[in-house]
């Protein structure tokens, strides 16, 4: 088999109904869905399958039911395909926990748990500040930086080429706006977002992980995962804790990230788990021509199956 990396959805992916049909169809679906609704002490499973949409877009709750689908599809995949060999892992953001989790670094419950952690903690930063993102489409990623030291913000996200976001405090986000143009931006949009993710406007979300991640019991992963602040594989437990707690307010490198797979640990295919196929997108436009499958639901497990089959 090619070698193959799983990658994981981060925050904005989710949808309603994300799982349902997984969780109807098969047991370990299922079965992680009312394993969190019990560790969370709330119905999570309720809120991804039926909404409403309000509720599950919130950060303290779309980053759990996130961390719990991809896993959920990644149950499924190897149901289907017992044999499934995967080389290495990573995910958006959020989705670097979920990477984890399937890496062997923690299990489900202590991942969920930091999960639950981290996004109540976010949450709570948002709501003590007034922050806002932007996307900077089609400029070059020296001159975008200039544009967010020029407006005094953060580089939140380098998702593609041509694709940078940028997070801070919402008058000033609206000032690298309009500014963009100057800068060699083709276009910049606001964002609807909660608040200034990967930004220093999170900094009381950073100390409140730190203490969690400090507590927590984790393994050497079982494969390589790549860490969206550093764009490189972290190996041991105390990297693995600052590079988790350090993604809060630090910049996600994906586009070097997903490079990184493909150039160092020759990746020559990846399974996108997760709603909506973003990763897959993003992928198309790092390195044109990738082989990329995606499960989000019962259909696309079945096209990602024949894909890997083939």
């Amino acid at each position: 088999m090619k070698k193959t990396a799983l990658l994981f959805s981060g925050q904005g992916a989710q949808s309603v109904g994300m799982g349902k049909d997984l969780a109807a169809e098969f047991p370990a679906a299922a079965a992680l869905f009312e394993k969190a609704d019990s560790i969370l002490g709330y119905p999570l499973s309720r809120i991804a399958f039926e909404g409403p949409s309000e509720e599950l877009t919130k950060t303290s709750v779309c980053q759990p039911a996130l961390y719990v689908h991809g896993l959920a599809c990644l149950a499924v995949l190897k149901e289907k395909l017992p044999a499934l060999e995967f080389h290495a892992t990573a995910g958006l953001s959020l989705g670097e926990f979920t990477a984890h989790a399937a890496a062997g670094t923690f299990d489900f419950e202590t991942g969920l748990r930091l999960v639950d952690k981290r996004a109540r903690a976010m949450q709570e930063a948002c709501e003590a500040s007034t922050g806002g993102m932007a996307a900077i489409i089609g400029g070059e990623e020296d001159r975008v930086r200039e544009l967010a030291a020029a407006a005094d913000v953060d580089v939140a996200n380098i998702n593609a080429p041509g694709q940078i976001v940028l997070s801070g405090e919402a008058s000033k986000i609206i000032m690298a706006v309009s500014l963009a143009k100057e800068y060699s931006a083709r276009k910049a949009v606001e964002l609807t977002v909660a608040g200034a993710f990967h930004s220093r406007l999170m900094e009381p979300a950073y100390q409140s992980l730190s203490v969690a991640l400090a507590e927590t019991q984790m393994l050497a992963p079982r494969v390589p995962v790549v860490c969206n602040v550093d764009a490189i594989e972290v190996r041991d437990p105390q990297t693995i804790r600052r590079t988790l707690a350090d993604q809060v307010t630090g910049s996600v490198c994906w586009s070097q990230s997903v490079e990184y797979l493909i150039d160092r640990l020759h990746i020559e295919q990846f399974i996108e788990l997760g709603p909506g196929g973003v990763i897959a997108g993003l992928v198309g436009r790092i390195r044109k021509g990738t082989p990329i499958t995606s499960v989000s639901n019962v259909a696309s497990l079945e096209e990602a199956v024949a894909f890997l089959s083939a």
